[in-house]
């Protein structure tokens, strides 16, 4: 295994890490706030998390011989931000995250189940995402609103950064983010620096039916329609053929122990993985593996330090950090949109369930994405029903 190593495949595991990293972890953060932690539990799921997708992608990438990428799910943390906080405080989400994995699970080992969920009109899946994304995306401008200065130099960083390296245009912005966070630093802020930078803090799960409607169906849905059927895909353009079963059992398993802790979804990565996949993480497709286990390895390595992290970001205006998060997600925004209005024939479902969900609206105390979801589907089987009739 030693032999297949290469400095190539150490490069691209390193950049691929904190792509993946610095990209998206504002929006956990957030997320995992929005549905009721503490700053100490956010800081305890965002560790969590790291740590679980990084051995997880190392024990895959070890047992398969293929750069099987593994991330947390950023779309799914856009959802628990839509969704708001829970009756029931905290622990009622992590036992919705608990649910949610474990139907993961069962899509992994129960072929039918797993059949199921493909069975979705993508459609309808991409626009109750775009729905959900589409409040945080405001943020930036937002954020330019209520601070002109901080906000415009953020966004300019995106701008400038994304116009030479897609990749790097998060990145770019969350540095401007830090710049103006080291500019604007509070007196007295470093009384508060935490002890320990690994913040792992035990959250007892709770269960209500709303919970499991509200978080985890959609939630489960999200994260398998916009990360792990795509990680999947994504390996297979590479000419790879990874066993989706065996994997996707693994996401799940792994975040059901990484959920007490308050993370919400480990899943399987769609963009990361083909910075891992590709030919620039080695010319040879059977030694590319190697730059998923690197990646791995930096995963864990940054969630050691996810304590001071998000005491760092506790220094700063909200809103500069939700514009961060909202960036993060513009290309998330604009190809679910894009998906999800592409075929004329799905139109109609699509456009009845991105309404619902951007809408916010909770009924029953059910959030909307849910309700979105269920509406469309609906729409697309009366429209299929009647056509068929004609």
């Amino acid at each position: 295994m030693l032999k297949d190593f290469s400095p190539q495949a150490f490069t691209m595991g390193l950049l691929a890490a904190f792509v993946g990293f610095a990209s998206s972890f504002a929006v956990i953060l957030h997320g995992l706030t929005v549905v009721g932690a503490t700053p100490g539990q956010a800081a305890s799921g965002l560790a969590a998390l790291s740590v679980a997708m990084g051995v997880l992608g190392i024990i895959l990438s070890v047992w398969t011989r293929m750069p099987v990428s593994v991330a947390w799910s950023t779309p799914g943390a856009a959802l628990l931000a839509g969704t708001g906080a829970v009756a029931g405080g905290f622990g009622v989400a992590v036992g919705a995250f608990l649910a949610a994995n474990v139907l993961v699970v069962i899509a992994g080992l129960v072929r039918p189940v797993g059949n199921a969920v493909t069975k979705i009109p993508q459609a309808v899946a991409s626009a109750m995402l775009a729905g959900v994304l589409m409040e945080l995306c405001f943020a930036p401008v937002k954020a330019v609103a209520a601070f002109p200065a901080a906000g415009l130099i953020i966004f300019a960083a995106w701008a400038i950064a994304g116009a030479w390296n897609r990749l790097m245009a998060v990145p770019a912005a969350l540095l401007a983010f830090a710049a103006i966070t080291v500019y604007q630093f509070p007196a007295g802020a470093f009384t508060s620096l935490p002890a320990t930078s690994l913040p792992f803090e035990w959250v007892t799960p709770g269960f209500t039916w709303q919970s499991m409607i509200s978080i985890a169906v959609p939630l489960f849905f999200v994260t398998m329609a916009s990360q792990n059927i795509p990680g999947i895909t994504v390996l297979k353009v590479n000419g790879f053929e990874p066993p989706p079963g065996p994997l996707l059992a693994g996401t799940g398993i792994l975040t059901i122990l990484a959920a007490p802790f308050g993370g919400h979804s480990v899943c399987l990565a769609a963009i990361t993985a083909s910075m891992c996949a590709g030919p620039d993480a080695h010319p040879e497709p059977r030694r590319r593996y190697w730059s998923a286990i690197m990646a791995g390895i930096f995963y864990v390595l940054f969630g050691l330090f996810t304590g001071f992290i998000t005491w760092f970001v506790a220094q700063a205006q909200p809103i500069l950090i939700e514009a961060v998060a909202g960036l993060a997600l513009f290309g998330a925004f604009s190809a679910s949109a894009s998906a999800a209005f592409k075929d004329p024939d799905t139109r109609e479902a699509a456009a009845v369930t991105f309404m619902v969900t951007a809408s916010g609206q909770s009924f029953a105390g059910v959030s909307g994405a849910f309700w979105g979801l269920l509406a469309g589907v609906a729409v697309y089987a009366l429209g299929k029903g009647i056509k068929r009739k004609i």
